[in-house]
């Protein structure tokens, strides 16, 4: 995701025996066996897929496409009970439509099973037992296996939704950028569907962010090594931690208090995690706390009036808020500035199809309160 590549790169290193990390746009790549693809799946907190890469070649025409991935050995792959997907991306002047590409993979592919067993596996684009990904830039194919299945930020616990929610991947990608120390107290006072408090519980106790039942396309694979999987599973477990700093928060609306409290039991957060029906500007003052939320945009939820809003939340902060760390996650620049504070560390992040800012607003007693902005 499109601000994290380096959250995720620490994230993979700090796997275990991994290598050749390197970090591209949108994307990490790493090497590593195939216990490495178990934990990547299982307890990288900022991925939305893994996949592994089986080929690359260079091409030049749709004949070199087809060539080249029907001279892949599928069937030490999956069989012809199996069903399977093709999702290609492709950014070159000869392979300009990736539908395209991605049904002359699909024929390959076919094709290849045809020759041995004049029979042929079928393709599942919903929930596939195998997937292929491919990806052409200019003449260069990538080609790659789908180790993951649904994107991984589909965590299982969001049983209630909202308006414009935080996806969970960016969520547990803010608090990780935010370097809470996950002793300290943390609160989201706009928590909306609670994702924010839900990553950061899971995240200071060593909670694993996927459940070890999920429908992980590896576990298609027939080199899937049960013992192995076994294993990683119970040596996350192993780690789980019992204590746990508070984590709280609070929304004005009474169905979203709700919302969140079906989540947060949905994740069996409920003993470590409170929220309650409050507006944050008319709530108690809070102090040494990190503050991690995600205000309306005035995008996908309207405001009336989107700079008085964050100017409000500003002198709501300055008041009540004193010796914390503000972490704001916002789309609407312009309003943005207007918070009059100053910012102390900043990144550019995506949520959705919104380029937003995360920025950090130390707040002080005295005259260390920043009172300009510094965006």
């Amino acid at each position: 995701m499109q601000g994290l590549e380096e959250v995720l790169a620490e994230e993979i290193r700090a796997l275990g025996e991994v290598s050749n990390v390197e970090i591209l746009t949108r994307a990490v790549c790493f090497e590593g066996d195939l216990e490495m693809v178990y934990k990547a799946n299982y307890l990288l907190r900022t991925a939305l897929k893994v996949v592994v890469v089986i080929k690359e070649d260079e091409i030049r025409d749709e004949i070199q496409l087809y060539t080249s991935i029907k001279k892949v050995p599928w069937d030490e792959y999956f069989g012809l009970k199996d069903t399977f997907s093709v999702d290609a991306v492709t950014n070159s002047e000869t392979f300009r439509h990736s539908k395209y590409a991605a049904l002359k993979t699909k024929d390959a592919i076919v094709d290849r099973f045809y020759d041995l067993f004049d029979k042929r596996p079928n393709v599942n684009p919903v929930s596939p037992d195998f997937g292929i990904n491919i990806h052409i830039r200019q003449n260069t194919l990538t080609l790659s296996l789908d180790s993951s299945g649904d994107s991984l930020h589909m965590r299982g616990y969001r049983a209630y939704l909202v308006d414009a929610p935080i996806n969970e991947v960016l969520g547990a990608g803010m608090i990780l950028l935010s370097g809470w120390d996950k002793e300290s107290p943390l609160c989201d006072p706009m928590c909306g569907s609670g994702t924010l408090l839900i990553e950061a519980a899971r995240l200071a106790m060593n909670i694993p962010p996927q459940s070890p039942n999920r429908n992980f396309l590896f576990k298609n694979w027939k080199n899937f090594d049960s013992d192995l999987w076994k294993k990683v599973v119970e040596e996350a477990a192993s780690k789980v931690k019992k204590t746990f700093p508070p984590i709280f928060g609070f929304d004005k609306v009474l169905s979203t208090v709700k919302g969140a409290e079906i989540n947060i039991s949905e994740a069996k957060l409920s003993d470590y995690i409170s929220v309650t029906r409050k507006d944050f500007f008319r709530s108690e003052p809070v102090k040494d706390t990190t503050i991690i939320t995600n205000p309306p945009y005035d995008e996908r939820l309207k405001l009336d009036d989107a700079v008085a809003f964050y100017q409000e939340i500003g002198d709501k902060l300055k008041k009540d808020y004193l010796n914390c760390s503000a972490w704001i996650i916002s789309g609407n620049l312009d309003a943005f500035k207007k918070i009059g504070l100053k910012t102390s560390k900043k990144f550019k992040l995506d949520n959705g199809a919104i380029e937003s800012h995360f920025h950090k607003f130390e707040i002080y007693e005295g005259s260390k309160l920043g009172s300009n902005p510094v965006l």
